[in-house]
């Protein structure tokens, strides 16, 4: 889990892994010896990339889906590659501890995206250096929990959590050839991974009022966590039939994130989008929201949530005419809708809230009327 030259004295349980024999240190007689990699006999090198695990050792990511809440709690080890790595996230407890979190998408031939969060400094280091896409980890002895609000399973970095980046096994080479080999493939459906979190619209049952969710927002100051609700309410501004709001972005086929108009390159990635291959067009609309009680400005509607809630796909957007597209606009403005939204709060925000639109569906009369109160969710 650590870069050549680093050394880590672990205190009160030892690590287990294959080998039978222990190396103890003390104070009086031992000394440790911080050498460069350019010290470091090569062939110890290669043991970096060794699990310390047997290589078959370890669950695929649809067998932890599949077993559910037979697993909840269980320690286990995982081989899976990288589909993103999120910026880690700040937070204060009650009890006035700062902390982090980080959260990264897994994937493999078997299941889409697996969230595993990285909580100590270390690991969340060490992810910030995977490479999405590119980077496949064997992690031994992370801890398997069913969350029940996502309502999904999901793997936790723990402090007997060992992580070999890029193992050199035979089950890890055949996974890096199917990320390699399907890197461009179906890169539309991931640009929306990093909001909808694997979260099950079912889940989300609480109505809110606009003015309810400002509330919450501003009793959950302090917080990285998102919360998620319900909306009975109009979108007020749509501007996809001018010229001078861009609402199609190029995305990075390998990360998500949208490239950066002057550099032409991701970020993220740092690809050069004269790469074609390695980007591809994708929605980005900043939309109101309004209800009796207010509104919530810049809200994001982006990627496949947006050619559904739009009902065409981007090429076909593309395709219209300025005329076209305003009578497009006027189906959805000033008529209710049915909207499951995403908070965050980020002070590089409008108002201090980041809204991220996970679904938007025209509302049912009879529906809305029942539920515009919010049932007092504040």
């Amino acid at each position: 889990m650590y870069p050549p030259g680093a050394v880590k004295i672990i205190s009160g349980h030892c690590l287990r892994a294959l080998n039978n024999w222990k190396l103890l240190l003390s104070e009086n007689h031992s000394m440790v010896k911080v050498c460069s990699p350019y010290e470091v006999d090569t062939k110890l090198l290669s043991l970096i990339h060794l699990p310390v695990k047997e290589s078959r050792d370890y669950y695929s990511l649809a067998d932890i889906v599949a077993n559910g809440h037979s697993l909840d709690g269980r320690i286990i080890n995982v081989l899976a590659a990288v589909r993103s790595v999120g910026e880690p996230k700040y937070f204060t407890t009650s009890d006035r501890r700062k902390g982090q979190r980080c959260e990264v998408k897994l994937f493999d031939e078997t299941e889409p995206s697996f969230t595993m969060t990285c909580w100590d400094n270390e690991s969340i280091l060490l992810a910030q250096s995977w490479m999405p896409r590119e980077t496949v980890i064997f992690a031994s002895d992370v801890r398997i929990n069913f969350n029940k609000f996502q309502n999904c399973m999901a793997a936790t970095v723990i402090s007997k959590t060992i992580i070999t980046t890029n193992p050199d096994t035979p089950e890890a080479n055949i996974l890096l050839n199917y990320v390699r080999e399907n890197k461009e493939t179906d890169v539309a459906d991931e640009t929306d991974s990093y909001l909808r979190e694997s979260i099950n619209l079912n889940s989300v049952v609480d109505v809110y009022t606009v003015e309810q969710l400002k509330v919450k927002a501003l009793r959950n100051e302090g917080k990285a966590d998102p919360f998620y609700g319900i909306l009975y309410a109009y979108i007020s501004t749509l501007n996809i039939d001018d010229e001078i709001t861009k609402v199609v972005r190029n995305r990075c086929s390998g990360c998500g994130y949208i490239v950066n108009e002057a550099s032409n390159t991701c970020t993220i990635c740092d690809k050069d989008s004269s790469r074609l291959q390695s980007f591809f067009l994708g929605f980005d609309v900043l939309v109101d929201l309004t209800d009796h009680t207010g509104t919530l400005h810049s809200c994001s509607l982006t990627g496949s949530i947006a050619e559904g809630t739009l009902g065409c796909t981007i090429n076909e957007f593309l395709a219209m005419t300025s005329e076209q597209k305003t009578k497009l606009k006027w189906q959805f403005l000033l008529e209710r809708s049915k909207i499951y939204v995403k908070l965050i709060l980020s002070h590089r925000a409008r108002g201090g809230l980041k809204v991220s639109i996970l679904s938007c569906k025209l509302a049912d009369p009879t529906e809305a009327s029942r539920n515009l109160a919010g049932q007092g969710h504040t």
